[in-house]
């Protein structure tokens, strides 16, 4: 995987667990194309690297740590100092990572975490500045033939509150509000391939990425006019969807006729899909 860690400096982690640093204001040599530095953090390949935020001493402005997961462990690398910390071992392969900041502070917590998703539909939360172990666990799957890995995440924007989107290798992508440290909601990117992309463009839409398609989301039209009873994509209401038993017999919905909205919700009144794909991208 590569990153960059700034215009002038560009990180690539490989399958040999090697993490390698280019600055590129040095003259590329093609008779020595070697790395300005290289760091060896994990024993295993490197399955993620998430940036940490530059400090507010710092003059550029630019991030010079970084999170990487590789195996079963996480570590933290500094641009100057080179590895700082690597955690215990989790036991559990940790595949994909985000920073999230602007979390509630109490105690020691400073409202900063990195969230490392695993190949068994566990997300856990690790406190910024301490890296030994886990703060917290959510269940994202349950399958019963254990959780779907965690390919990838990306963090919601800020006006729909403390989001993180997870995309699975079941091909869901799920919405967890961090706080409650709940799932909320879900979409389905494919029913057969594993969601391998995930972010969000300047607009707020979501973008998946998995197997031959490549999907962007948006809201749906009848929700944004108050057009329609669907919950939205991100609403952790608690509330109960269903009528109690005061309700009328003939105002209950029948559920056939839930089944077939449900089915249906990810289409507007005209019939088209909330969803703009491209497939078969070979």
């Amino acid at each position: 995987m590569i990153h960059a860690l700034s215009p002038q400096t560009l990180l690539l982690g490989t399958d040999s667990s090697a993490l390698h640093l280019y600055d590129l204001r040095i003259p590329y040599s093609k008779v020595s194309p070697r790395p300005e530095q290289s760091h060896h953090p994990h024993d295993d390949y490197i399955s993620s690297l998430t940036p940490l935020p530059a400090s507010e001493t710092s003059t550029s402005g630019f991030s010079k740590q970084w999170v990487t997961t590789g195996g079963t462990t996480l570590a933290v690398t500094d641009l100057r100092r080179g590895v700082l910390v690597r955690s215990e071992n989790q036991e559990e392969e940790m595949v994909s990572s985000v920073y999230v900041g602007g979390l509630a502070s109490s105690g020691t917590s400073k409202g900063e975490k990195v969230i490392v998703g695993g190949a068994s539909g566990i997300l856990t939360l690790w406190e910024k500045g301490q890296w030994d172990d886990q703060d917290e666990r959510i269940y994202v799957d349950r399958s019963v033939d254990g959780g779907d890995p965690v390919e990838t995440m990306s963090v919601a924007p800020d006006y729909l509150g403390k989001v993180v989107a997870a995309g699975l290798g079941n091909g869901k992508v799920k919405f967890v509000r961090l706080g409650p440290n709940k799932v909320v909601s879900e979409v389905v990117h494919d029913e057969v391939e594993g969601v391998v992309g995930l972010g969000f463009d300047v607009e707020g839409r979501m973008v998946s990425g998995g197997g031959r398609t490549v999907k962007v989301w948006h809201e749906a039209e009848n929700n944004m006019e108050g057009g329609s009873d669907d919950m939205d994509m991100m609403d952790d209401s608690d509330d109960d969807q269903d009528s109690d038993d005061s309700e009328a017999p003939e105002e209950r919905e029948d559920p056939k006729e839930r089944k077939k909205r449900k089915k249906g919700k990810s289409k507007d009144q005209s019939g088209g899909q909330h969803v703009m794909a491209f497939h078969d991208l070979d």
